[in-house]
């Protein structure tokens, strides 16, 4: 059964910006443990705010949550709202992990955002909260660094 606030089990239109998607979260059903939830955007796209022409990227998003997790439905609705939002790569990037690390105050949050080359050069972006919790069985993020065709 979903929480009647939650945008999970009923419809949802895409938000016209990612200033104006809500992100829900809810309880964490293993506070007690740490361990490593994953999300992996391969089809991320943003605006160039000098060009205005497309932005393609991948976002990884690995957390240890606390007491929450983010809603997957509200995250995908969040991500997608950037479509026709202007922003460099960095504020993109940071920009998303700031906002669930506000929202989510997870033990440990980090982000790569793993983007197309732009003007021939690919310009990639990582951020965290901090150190990542010790024991933890911490994943490589899996997206092989730019190269060449």
């Amino acid at each position: 059964m979903t929480q009647p606030d939650l945008q999970l089990g009923r419809a949802a239109a895409l938000p016209a910006s990612p200033e104006e998607a809500v992100l829900d979260r809810v309880p964490n059903p293993h506070p007690d443990a740490d361990y490593v939830a994953r999300f992996t955007c391969p089809e991320f796209t943003s605006i160039c705010p000098v060009t205005a022409q497309p932005d393609f990227g991948i976002l990884v998003i690995d957390y240890v949550p606390g007491q929450w997790l983010v809603e997957s439905k509200s995250l995908k609705l969040y991500l997608g709202a950037f479509r026709n939002h202007g922003a460099f790569h960095e504020d993109c990037t940071v920009g998303i992990g700031k906002r669930l690390a506000t929202l989510l105050e997870p033990r440990w949050l980090r982000i790569g955002g793993y983007w197309y080359p732009r003007g021939g050069i690919p310009i990639d972006v990582f951020w965290q909260t901090g150190e990542p919790p010790k024991n933890l069985w911490l994943p490589d993020q899996g997206v092989a660094p730019y190269r060449g065709r």
